[in-house]
């Protein structure tokens, strides 16, 4: 579709933060700004604007479903998005969803990134630049994974820190002479036997390396 020769063109604007991402992202409407400036420099009507807080990943997003049955209706004339990476999931995803927009006559245009689908150019750079974001999201997974792996040959202890104060509890109550199912339906929330267990064990194991230093 040229975008040109349509009189009044509506745009829908799709905003994606994700809680994972720095704080300048966690915002949307810093995206946002900067696609109401575009829609308004190029004199289309805003229909609406559609966020969704997920991350790239996410199999499914309220807000993108959303829009695109707005476009399957034939509501807008085209999708405004900041980059590539707001609005697929994988590369599979995007060649995908680039099929759907065709098929209902809706174009996609990246504001920063310098795409439009509504060219041949843009289709292709589209798909190119898509490979890419896709491979990159895979390289850091794998860098993720392995640097976990090898945190965890070197003995360090992944997630989150234990509860000590929990732990204190636990051992007191043990000293008390309860056994580790009297101490476990003692707590809130309850634990289960198996769970004191471990803490006291974990517990004792760093009392003695406190009581060597």
């Amino acid at each position: 579709m040229d975008l040109q020769e349509v009189e009044r063109v509506k745009v829908a604007l799709y905003a994606r933060v994700s809680t994972s991402e720095g704080d300048e992202k966690q915002d949307p409407e810093n995206q946002l700004i900067r696609l109401r400036d575009f829609a308004k420099l190029h004199g289309w009507e805003i229909y609406k604007e559609y966020i969704d807080y997920a991350s790239g990943a996410a199999p499914v997003r309220e807000q993108l479903s959303e829009m695109l049955k707005d476009a399957s209706a034939h509501r807008i004339h085209a999708i405004l998005i900041v980059r590539i990476d707001r609005i697929m999931r994988s590369l599979t995803h995007l060649l995908n969803l680039m099929g759907d927009l065709k098929h209902y006559g809706v174009e996609l245009i990246c504001s920063d990134q310098n795409i439009d689908t509504s060219s041949p150019e843009g289709r292709y750079f589209l798909s190119n630049l898509g490979a890419f974001a896709e491979y990159e999201r895979e390289v850091i997974a794998m860098r993720t994974k392995e640097g976990l792996r090898r945190a965890k040959l070197q003995g360090k202890r992944l997630g989150k820190p234990p509860n000590t104060a929990l732990t204190d509890r636990i051992l007191e109550l043990r000293s008390q002479g309860l056994s580790p199912k009297q101490i476990g339906e003692q707590l809130e929330p309850k634990l289960s036997r198996a769970a004191v267990k471990q803490r006291i064990r974990r517990g004792r194991i760093q009392r003695r390396k406190e009581n060597k230093t």
